[in-house]
């Protein structure tokens, strides 16, 4: 990631089944946002959530075809982000879009130290 300070997070929340052209909408999403040269994109899988139908959909063993909620979180600059946004114009039919301002802290990492568990 290239950023430190200021930034813009944008969040989008859908279901894990919403499709765009019989592919997942968040793989479409999150390769718009690396074509675009966005900082970075996650994409993250809820074990249970609602949304607009007031459906509960959950991660339970039994429910095997459950709609899982997905939260796709991109951060960039805040130009960046806005440029972006008429590209979810296109994509997103039902879901909800957050935006709000961060600071981001970036960390590299120390060669001469090792990560894990402290000693």
């Amino acid at each position: 990631m290239r950023l430190q300070g200021p930034a813009r997070r944008l969040t989008i929340f859908i279901g894990e089944t919403d499709q765009w052209h019989h592919r997942p909408l968040y793989t479409e999403i999150v390769h718009r946002a690396h074509r675009a040269g966005l900082a970075g994109a996650s994409v993250l899988r809820g074990i249970e959530g609602f949304g607009a139908s007031s459906h509960i959909h959950t991660a339970w063993l039994l429910s095997l075809s459950a709609d899982l909620p997905l939260a796709i979180i991109i951060v960039d600059a805040e130009d960046r982000i806005e440029q972006f946004l008429p590209q979810l114009d296109e994509l997103i039919t039902q879901g909800l879009v957050i935006l709000d301002d961060v600071h981001v802290v970036h960390y590299v990492g120390n060669p001469g130290k090792k990560s894990g568990a402290a000693r």
